[in-house]
């Protein structure tokens, strides 16, 4: 989405990202603070060099317990310092402030009475330098930063929602419109070029149908694409059980970005009239998370000009409610071009959602320090990458680190599968 800009009349600033880990640093804002007692040790960590995938596993790893057993309310990439909390269960809080591991630094320990999960989460605080730039830029920055505080930030998911492949969310369509061997033959064979040469002749052999050839290059820390080989291996061609095989937690993984993609869709058709309400639009209500069928736009204006509420667009699911009206009509016409029903949805247990197609920028600051320095904070769940682009206008890559949580269950639980 680096390409789609509500302010594209304004000149962008250019620059670069994360030349170093230290000119990207995030600060998750958390729901609510540990009551000091209960049953799960809460961990404030900053860490360097790790996604909170692999602070995960080396922190389950070093206390000696079920991966499971921990919780986050966040996902964080690697390539930025990063300051969030993790739950662990029923761990002596001296115990957990001895961690050691490279790369992490526990700042506080406490005791809560209940395990963090995803959305336990108000917000997050940024601090991000763009470097190449020359002081001259403030201006400039400054102009497009008060379009974003007057009419909201485009709540896009980032291209990074999608992978390194690019295609997360075509794996996602192919779960959800259950053609399991179009998933495997993507999620496992196509080449891609920004792949390890081992990786890419690994999927050629897939491609050529030599599994155990495949599984002989496969590297062992692709795990999960692995067992999925190895199901295949002892039974051939059966797609379903191939998939099956797979994490709940991965599958989710792969449906969310399809949701995101639909809904980036949506919202690029809406890009032009973000702060504007439409008859049958369900407007999301920011101060409670809920969501109102607007009968009479004009009414309902002055509201969204405050930024009270927004237009809002469906992820798609089984339960969603879509919009009445000309929105409504556009939510429906897309899953007819894609050929779906929201009951598909059921596949892969995801209800839906509604969205807010906008979202709003919080204390925005701009300081020149080696670089344009921006401060701000976002609510959970939205792109501080859509805050750079907007500024930038570089067409380049902001980088991974979001946080936008991407969503996903607790390691390791089965899925099951409509067949």
């Amino acid at each position: 989405m680096s390409n789609l800009y509500l302010t594209g009349d304004l000149p962008g600033v250019g620059g670069k990202l994360k030349v170093t880990p230290a000119d990207f640093r995030v600060e998750e804002l958390p729901l609510y603070e540990p009551c000091g007692q209960g049953q799960h040790t809460y961990l404030k960590i900053e860490k360097e060099g790790l996604s909170t995938f692999q602070a995960v596993r080396q922190i389950a790893r070093a206390l000696n317990i079920d991966v499971r057993q921990v919780g986050y309310a966040g996902l964080k990439d690697a390539q930025a310092v990063t300051v969030q909390t993790i739950s662990v269960g029923d761990v002596p809080v001296e115990r957990a402030a001895r961690l050691q591991i490279e790369g992490l630094r526990v700042l506080e320990v406490a005791r809560h009475t209940n395990k963090l999960k995803i959305g336990h989460l108000r917000g997050n605080r940024f601090e991000i330098r763009i470097r190449d730039v020359p002081p001259t830029a403030l201006p400039a920055a400054q102009a497009i930063l008060d379009v974003l505080v007057r009419r909201g930030v485009p709540n896009f998911f980032g291209e990074q929602r999608f992978g390194v492949r690019g295609d997360t969310h075509l794996l996602g369509r192919a779960l959800v419109q259950g053609d399991y061997e179009a998933f495997v033959r993507r999620y496992l064979g196509m080449p891609h070029p920004d792949e390890t040469p081992r990786v890419r002749q690994a999927r050629q052999r897939f491609d050529e149908g030599q599994i155990a050839a495949a599984l002989d290059l496969w590297p062992s820390g692709l795990s999960d694409e692995r067992t999925v080989l190895q199901t295949l291996a002892r039974h051939p061609d059966d797609y379903p059980r191939a998939v099956r095989s797979l994490p709940h937690k991965l599958v989710k993984f792969f449906a969310s970005a399809y949701q995101s993609a639909l809904f980036n869709r949506l919202l690029a058709e809406r890009l032009s009239t973000i702060d504007r309400l439409e008859q049958g639009d369900l407007a999301w209500i920011h101060g409670k998370g809920a969501v109102f069928v607007v009968q009479e736009p004009q009414q309902e204006q002055p509201r969204a000009d405050r930024l009270e509420i927004s237009p809002s667009g469906p992820l798609y699911g089984f339960k969603v409610t879509l919009a009445q009206g000309r929105p409504g009509e556009a939510e429906r016409q897309l899953l007819e071009q894609e050929q779906l029903a929201l009951q598909d949805w059921r596949r892969v247990k995801l209800e839906g959602a509604r969205r807010p197609f906008r979202f709003p920028l919080y204390d925005p600051q701009l300081d020149f320090d080696d670089g344009l320095v921006l401060r701000f904070w976002l609510p959970a769940g939205c792109y501080a990458t859509v805050v750079l682009n907007e500024v930038m206008k570089s067409g380049g890559d902001t980088g991974g680190e979001t946080g936008g949580d991407t969503g996903g269950d607790e390691f390791g639980s089965a899925v099951a599968l409509d067949e």
